[in-house]
């Protein structure tokens, strides 16, 4: 083409050219927006992972919740009910406490997306049961607090998915029944407390109860409940009482039951007052139960026959401390536990001692007795002790005896008036007490302090004191008459009392 047909296009003008390089760099300069951090809500109190909302009477539960709270406290407050989903924004919630509050329910997802919470605190509430849909969403929960509610009923599905808990507290309810068929599929593992106190239970399956393993059984709390009395429910929890329960040594004095339904306030404190079921036949449970001593040190293999198929059985015993020991052990394979059921003890201690209880289980649900050993550990003897406790017994009244009558024939004689033989009777001599008490002229040497009785001659009867002999001394007056006289003679005639009272010879033993 002609170059005159070609038109250049119009640069823009400088200006314009210089504002938009201005915009560029201002848009390329300007500050980025950092995304709104998670406040915590006005009524609450915030840390790095715990949010307390407590006691400022709330009806909703607050909006953006910030994630990384691992405890929410909404106690005392006035929730009605529970959102959907609303713990979705807390992905590390661990508790939960929403105790004293007004829920009534709960929806099939009020706890959806919680599957990390381990301790929910839902008592003092308005609950009136406990669904299959409560609380099967928390796959981790450990402890469920439900105490002091209004709840009647509890469905036997409630906490089939539960499989971790181990604490479940349904005090203070009105129960009138529990499905305690369900507490074989707790408690096989991981349950340790179920708190049925204070409630209207009127019944109690004993048989399925005597069944429990002893973890379970040491933490089933069923006080202060008008159960009716009957003997298998007596020797029950006499059993438990003799194996040292927590559930019945703690609360011994507050386990009641119902005399009679026809009689209002006929409860009586049954374990208090054991003369009322003397008549009950012992447990059949007690005289399956073997007794087994071992030294300290040696090993133990405690075995339980039974008829079931080994491949189609798994096997648990149930230790003193309440421990269920599975195959092949323990952590530290100090109880080992083997195929074919028996329990082996590597080294017998002291502190191993008790009731071990062998369980066949064909299913998690479904579980028998096999038996139970009451093991002994015992310290060995000395090597230098020959004799038994008897013997020694035996020899130690025998020297007893010996020594009482060495003391009785063989001790020198005490007595010295018995002992020694009375003097020959000698005449009186100057020197002696004799003379000078029977004398009628006072001795030459008598002082001037001397009392003058020359005209006084009496002598009296008087006893002072026994004497080792166990003759009485007498006492004598001042002055005799002449020695001839009667009462004198007859003195001087006892040459024994006058020698051993009246004689200055001292006495030599």
């Amino acid at each position: 083409l002609p170059t005159t047909m070609i038109s250049p296009v119009p640069a823009d003008p400088l200006w314009w050219r210089v504002a938009k390089l201005s915009l560029l760099l201002l848009q390329l300069c300007a500050p980025r927006a950092s995304p709104q951090p998670h406040r915590c809500p006005a009524t609450c109190i915030c840390t790095s992972d715990l949010l307390s909302c407590s006691r400022q009477k709330l009806q909703r539960v607050p909006q953006a919740l910030p994630p990384t709270t691992t405890t929410l406290d909404l106690s005392h407050n006035a929730l009605i009910q529970l959102q959907d989903r609303w713990l979705a924004a807390l992905p590390h919630l661990e508790a939960l406490h929403i105790s004293h509050n007004y829920i009534r329910d709960l929806s099939p997802w009020a706890f959806h997306n919680a599957s990390f919470l381990r301790h929910l605190d839902m008592s003092s509430n308005h609950l009136h049961a406990v669904e299959r849909h409560y609380f099967e969403e928390l796959a981790s929960l450990e402890e469920l607090l439900l105490y002091n509610n209004h709840i009647k009923r509890v469905d036997e599905n409630a906490f089939a998915k539960l499989s971790g808990l181990r604490k479940v507290y349904l005090s203070w309810n009105n129960l009138t029944t529990f499905p305690f068929h369900v507490v074989q599929g707790l408690g096989i593992y991981n349950l340790r407390t179920l708190d049925l106190s204070s409630n209207s239970l009127s019944s109690i399956p004993v048989e399925v109860l005597a069944a429990l393993p002893e973890n379970i059984g040491n933490g089933l709390y069923l006080h202060n409940n008008p159960v009716r009395c009957s003997c298998p429910l007596y020797l029950m929890l006499q059993h438990w009482n003799q194996r040292g329960f927590s559930s019945v040594k703690d609360f011994f004095e507050e386990h009641t039951c119902k005399v009679s339904d026809n009689v209002p306030r006929s409860l009586i404190k049954f374990l208090e007052h054991s003369h009322m079921f003397e008549n009950c036949s012992a447990s059949t449970e007690d005289a399956h139960l073997l007794h087994l001593e071992a030294m300290v040190g040696q090993p133990i293999l405690l075995t339980c026959n039974t008829s079931l198929p080994h491949a189609a059985t798994a096997y648990m015993w149930i230790t003193p401390h309440h421990e269920p020991i599975k195959h092949p052990g323990n952590s530290n394979r100090s109880l080992e536990v083997y195929r074919n059921g028996s329990l082996r003890i590597a080294i017998a201690k002291p502190w191993l001692s008790g009731v071990y209880v062998g369980l066949a289980m064909n299913n998690p649900y479904n579980f028998s007795r096999m038996c139970e050993f009451n093991v002994t550990v015992l310290y060995p003897k000395p090597a230098g002790e020959t004799f038994s406790t008897g013997l020694t017994t035996l020899l130690g009244c025998i020297v007893s005896l010996v020594l009482v009558i060495i003391y009785l024939y063989l001790t020198p004689c005490r007595c010295l008036g018995c002992c020694k033989k009375p003097a020959p009777l000698s005449p009186p001599q100057e020197c002696s007490a004799q003379s000078s008490i029977l004398s009628t002229t006072p001795p030459a040497t008598d002082g001037p302090n001397r009392k003058a009785s020359a005209n006084k001659h009496v002598v009296f009867l008087e006893p002072i004191r026994e004497t080792q002999n166990g003759k009485i001394r007498l006492a004598l007056g001042e002055d005799f008459p002449d020695p001839k006289h009667p009462k004198v003679l007859q003195l001087k005639s006892d040459s024994e009392s006058i020698s051993s009272v009246f004689s200055d010879t001292p006495i030599v033993s």
